[in-house]
């Protein structure tokens, strides 16, 4: 390998690194423990629907000769 590709090499693994160590960090410091969180569970109910209209539809072709 060249110096130049490297050094590209290495500055990559660098900054892939440092963006791994922050986002551990902001998924770390989220701030709560989970003890103020509170889930509600519901089940909702669907609605009815009317039943849809009904249509005819004719269709018309001509021969092609």
């Amino acid at each position: 390998m060249t110096p130049g590709r490297t050094v590209a090499v290495v500055a990559g693994a660098v900054v892939v690194f440092a963006a791994g160590i922050g986002l551990g960090q902001a998924l770390d410091d989220n701030g709560t423990d989970g003890a103020d969180t509170q889930t509600l569970v519901r089940t909702l109910d669907p609605l009815s629907l009317p039943p849809a209209a009904r249509t005819t539809v004719t269709v018309t072709t001509t021969a092609e000769p």
